[in-house]
Order: structure tokens, then C-alpha cells, then sequence
């Protein structure tokens, strides 16, 4: 089965966001030379018949009462750009409409990746553009998306060669060990580090960069309460 793609527009009169982000270009970042703007959420699905797909339309990825559908992306505009999620960030719209379409067809889990499309309108230069495109892409978890149409949804990942050994971590002094969070950027506080030095410490080896970078992401106030103060029995 070959890749589906659906774009999906509210009607003017229910375009909200995309009103509310075109008053932020032009009041917050002072780019007057943006007109108009359009927003639209982008499907792409594989792995689901023609007729489920058709099915799914107006009841999994559009209200028909608010919303404007396009199997190609519309003309018009000055610049186009599109927003997706780093690979691994959850989509919580993509994970829906997998769900929802797997309901409707009692069928196996397709696979839906989703993208936020802009359509700008006006005489902006290339560097007013770009501060749009900062004010809206998050690099912790998104990116800017490919217009291109895809082949497959399926993600294939290279095997790195090597993990680097962050060799002398475990007889950092404290000095040693607050450096090491400026020059990686970690959550974790030098307190934290130096737990987990005492750790690998007492393990006898040092950790791979893998192993501390896995370790910050639990590590971030959202997940600390919940993750680390799990008691494990065994």
C-alpha cells in the first residue's frame, strides 16, 4: 500500500491559530511585510486500504463542519515551509489517528506521521522568513519537514560504529564535573552528576556518553518524580 496525503484546513472563519500566529508575526517579531498566512496539518499514511483511507476522511482527520481538505498541497503564497517532530518525540495527533482508523477498519495499526504546514503570503525578504521559521520551529523537538512527497513511513536507523567511553569520568573532581555540564548542556545540576560518577564509581568503569545522555532526559523535572522514585524490588 502505497503512502497517503491528506492536507487539512479550518475555513476562515474557524482559522484561529493560524490568525493568532499571523498577529504574532507582525505585533511580537514586528514583521509587517507578512500579509496573509495559512495553516494546515499534513497526514501522511501507510499501510491502509483505499477505501478505509476514504472512510477515515471526514471522521479521523477532518470535520467536514470546520475543516477544508486537499489531497495536494494548495497554490498560492510567497514561501511554504512545513513543521514536524524530531524522530522519537511522541505525536500525540498521529498517534490518535492511528488508533481511530485501526477502530473504524478492525484492522492492524497503520502508520500516520503528521506535519504542520505555513503558507505565507506578502513581499518578506529571506531573513524575515527565517525569523519566522525560529519563532515557530522548537529545535528540542521538532524540525523543519521535506515538502516532498514520501516513498515509505517506515524509519531506518544506521548502527553507530562505536559508543564513545567517556574515559576519566569517574575520578572527576567537582570542578571537573561542573565543566562537564556546561560543555554537554545537561538537566542534570553538578550534584547530580557527581551521583551518578559515585555510581559508575562504584561499578569500577566509566559510563559512554549514550549512557549520561539517557540518564538527563529521565533526569528532567517532568520525569524525576515519577522515574526515579520508583522502587524497584528486584
Amino acid at each position: 500500500m502505497s503512502v497517503k496525503r491528506i492536507y487539512v484546513e479550518k475555513m476562515p472563519e474557524y482559522a484561529v491559530e493560524a490568525k493568532n500566529l499571523l498577529w504574532e508575526i507582525r505585533h511580537i517579531l514586528l514583521i509587517k511585510n507578512i500579509t496573509g498566512l495559512r495553516f494546515l496539518n499534513r497526514y501522511d499514511v501507510e499501510g491502509v486500504a483505499d477505501e478505509l483511507y476514504n472512510t477515515c476522511k471526514p471522521i479521523v482527520f477532518s470535520e467536514p463542519q470546520v475543516d477544508v481538505t486537499y489531497d495536494a498541497l494548495p497554490e498560492g503564497g510567497k514561501a511554504v515551509f512545513a513543521v514536524e517532530y524530531l524522530p522519537g518525540q511522541y505525536d500525540q495527533r498521529a498517534a490518535s489517528c492511528e488508533e481511530c482508523i485501526q477502530l473504524v477498519g478492525q484492522c492492524e495499526r497503520p502508520t500516520v506521521r503528521t506535519a504542520r504546514v505555513y503558507i505565507l503570503e506578502g513581499d518578506f525578504t529571506e531573513d524575515e522568513l527565517n525569523r519566522v521559521k525560529k519563532h515557530v520551529i522548537n529545535p528540542v523537538e521538532s524540525r523543519e519537514a521535506d515538502l516532498g512527497e514520501k516513498e515509505t513511513l517506515q524509519q531506518v536507523y544506521e548502527t553507530p560504529d562505536s559508543v564513545e567511553t567517556l574515559t576519566g569520568f569517574t575520578s572527576m573532581d567537582m570542578e571537573a564535573v561542573q565543566e562537564f555540564v556546561k560543555k554537554y548542556g545537561l538537566a542534570m545540576d553538578k550534584d547530580d552528576l557527581a551521583f551518578c560518577r559515585d555510581y559508575f564509581a562504584s561499578e569500577h568503569r566509566d559510563p559512554t556518553l549514550t549512557e549520561i545522555r539517557m540518564i538527563d532526559t529521565y533526569w528532567s523535572d517532568h520525569c524525576r518524580h515519577t522515574t526515579f522514585l520508583t522502587t524497584i524490588d528486584e
